[in-house]
Formats: structure tokens, sequence, C-alpha cells
């Protein structure tokens, strides 16, 4: 009896043991497990560029495991799987060619993006186009106060309203036409501004031109288009307008406006 007894005692022990036994075990590691889906997204990544297509999802991204398929932005995929992977989530696009699902959008959110960015696009035109109103109507009063000046003599240091040297022709008409100081010399005038080429494709009206060194001219004058300028020239020309000619070409041009 008294075995008897010791061996069910044994029993009872084991039974209570084994669950806990159990329950201490190492939880089983889950694979990764590709979800079957049918949804479609946009391709998001930098507008001009691609997104790779890889042929596995859990081989490290390399030359091995390209497709030699990319993705242009902009692209509208059809997506027939997605899994999970090492926390990031990938889409399959077909049969070993996979793309990550963070360079990527929803048709809906990239349809949000793209009014956005059209609004943007709209609004920074509606800006640009006010500034080169603005700007074409600044260069309309320079030139016009410039051709009012030709005809008046030209004086060594003077600076208008009646007579002018070349340098006092260009400070005083952008003194008055737009009330900008520009100094007084060609020297300092010629580092003002933008510096622009010397061509008639590219100069704008109110634009001042130099002849001599780029950085001590001995001349300026103002563009006021169609390949002609005025500049007080000489003692017995006075200020005049005449047409850009090879013989007599710039050396710089700046804009100021």
């Amino acid at each position: 009896m008294k075995f008897k007894s010791l061996l069910v005692k044994v029993l009872m022990a084991l039974a209570l043991v084994a669950p806990v036994a159990a329950s201490a075990q190492a939880p089983v590691a889950q694979a990764a497990t590709v979800k079957a889906v049918n949804k479609q997204v946009v391709v998001n990544y930098v507008s001009g560029y691609s997104v790779k297509a890889w042929k596995n999802y859990k081989v490290k991204l390399g030359a091995a495991n390209e497709t030699g398929i990319s993705f242009k932005h902009g692209t509208t995929l059809t997506v027939v799987g997605e899994v999970k992977y090492k926390k990031r989530t990938w889409y399959k696009i077909a049969d070993n060619e996979w793309i990550l699902a963070s360079y990527t959008l929803s048709p809906k959110a990239w349809a949000k993006k793209a009014a956005a960015a059209k609004k943007a696009a709209a609004k920074a035109s509606k800006k640009d186009a006010a500034a080169k109103k603005v700007s074409k109507s600044k260069q309309n009063k320079v030139v016009a106060l410039a051709k009012s000046q030709v005809g008046k003599p030209y004086v060594w240091g003077a600076t208008g309203p009646y007579s002018f040297d070349c340098s006092g022709l260009t400070s005083y008409v952008y003194s008055r036409a737009l009330g900008k100081y520009i100094t007084r010399t060609t020297y300092t005038q010629v580092h003002q501004g933008k510096t622009v080429a010397v061509s008639t494709a590219t100069l704008k009206k109110g634009d001042l031109l130099f002849w001599g060194s780029k950085s001590s001219p001995y001349h300026v004058g103002i563009y006021v288009g169609g390949g002609k300028f005025v500049h007080a020239a000489t003692p017995s020309q006075g200020v005049i307008k005449q047409s850009l000619s090879y013989y007599f070409w710039p050396s710089t041009a700046k804009r100021l406006i």
C-alpha cells in the first residue's frame, strides 16, 4: 500500500510539472507570410528618377538581386502580394518582382499630392507673372527717361538734368525713373546688380552696358532694346541713341531691375 501511495504522488507531481515545462519552451518564430492582395499604387520617388524592382525581398539588395526592371516616378502599378519583412513592407508586382512599399502612394494620396503641386505651381506662376509685370514696368520707365535725354550736351562731371557725362546720365535716369541710387561712377556702378551676357538675345531694357576693363570700365550706357543703347557719348556728340556694333562692343553688362 505504501508503494502504491508513493506512485500516485509521483504521477500527480509529474502532471503538475509538465505544463510548466512546456510553457517555458521558447516560442517558435513565424516566417513572414505573403498576403495576396489586388490593389493599385503609384510610384512616388523623385521626378526624373525610378525605383528598382528586386527578385526577392529576403535577399540583400545588390547586383545579385536585381531584376533589371525599374519603374519611373508616377507609374501606376498593380500589387498582387504584400509582406512585412524586417520592419519593411514589400509589394509583389509579379513573380520574382518586388518593390518597397515606402516608395509608393495610394492613387488617392497621389491625386492629392498632384493637386497640391498643381496649385503651388499655379501660385508660383502667378507670382512670377506679377514680378515680370512690375519688372517690365520699371524697364519701360528707365528706357523712356533715358530716351528723353537724347540731344542734351555732354559735360564732364555733369549729373543732369541739363547736361551729363556717361555715369552721370545712368545715375540720373535710375534715380528719377525708379528712385534707385546706383552710385555715381562707372568704377562703382559696374560692381552693382547681376552680371549678364552681352548679347541682344539676353539683354533686357534698362541693363547697364560697360566698355573697357570689366572691373574698372571707362564708359557706361543704358540698353533700350532692339539692339540699341542710350549714352552720353562725347562732348561733340552729347547724349545719343545708337546701335550696338562689333567695333564698339561692351565688355560686360549689369542688370539692376
